[in-house]
């Protein structure tokens, strides 16, 4: 990890992973990244377990979505090192780390607008071959979001945000993820919405297994759920704690 800023709290030691397992699940190593000559990512760390909600903070610009999709092979990353199940993936293509487990969702309404609610859960499913296990997933998409199986039939695009939000998850689900990358699920919801959102969040890594790695602008909520916590200010990691302790501070403006 590269130095951190001179205003800047001293950076945190690396971590085990997960109580879960003596290894992480994901691990990222140097990661640096950009956009042609800019360069907006440097030398970023950190790691998830099985099981494990890690959230990752800072304000716009400070290179949290550059450094996910940078992890998931939307951005072929300047250098570093991304392993998965202990293997590396730079450089392997998104509908390839799709097949093996990773899921992305972005932070737009992640839909297929003129398909139905249906439509769309199938199309996350589309790397099983299994119908029984695709039918496996659904049910359980709908039991987290029954709003899904009553709007089974109808357009996703003239859906409420925050259902299109538990669509775009639920076509995550549907590929039978091991990790889990979401790059602000909270936006634009109603503060009830997102809480339900975040309860499901949780429920996947405790009943599921599936690891997050969770961008987040709303600290609070992140923090109430997250086992982890890593601060991004310019493109780099300058602190990682455990998120009851972060959130035992109480404030967090001398962190951005």
């Amino acid at each position: 990890m590269a130095p951190p800023p001179d205003n800047a709290p001293s950076s945190v030691p690396q971590p085990p992973a997960s109580s879960n397992d003596d290894s992480p699940l994901l691990q990222v190593r140097g990661l640096s990244a950009g956009y042609g000559p800019r360069q907006v990512v440097f030398d970023v760390d950190f790691s998830v377990g099985k099981g494990e909600i890690v959230t990752i903070l800072g304000h716009n610009g400070a290179g949290k979505t550059t450094t996910l999709k940078s992890v998931f092979g939307l951005i072929k990353p300047l250098s570093g090192s991304v392993l998965y199940r202990g293997q590396e993936i730079v450089g392997r293509a998104p509908v390839e780390n799709v097949r093996e487990g990773i899921a992305f969702t972005p932070p737009e309404r992640y839909v297929f607008p003129d398909l139905s609610v249906l439509n769309n859960l199938k199309l996350g499913g589309f790397t099983e071959k299994s119908e029984a296990r695709r039918r496996e997933r659904l049910e359980r998409i709908y039991e987290m979001f029954p709003i899904l199986e009553e709007r089974a039939k109808q357009l996703a695009g003239t859906m409420s945000g925050g259902q299109q939000r538990m669509v775009g998850l639920g076509i995550a689900l549907m590929g039978d993820p091991e990790v889990m990358l979401l790059d602000e699920p909270s936006l634009g919801l109603a503060p009830s919405l997102v809480d339900q959102l975040m309860d499901t969040v949780r429920k996947l890594a405790d009943e599921d297994g599936i690891s997050v790695v969770l961008l987040e602008q709303n600290v609070a909520v992140a923090l109430e759920h997250a086992d982890r916590a890593y601060i991004m200010r310019s493109g780099r990691v300058i602190l990682e704690e455990p998120a009851d302790t972060m959130r035992a501070r109480g404030h967090w403006w001398d962190l951005f």
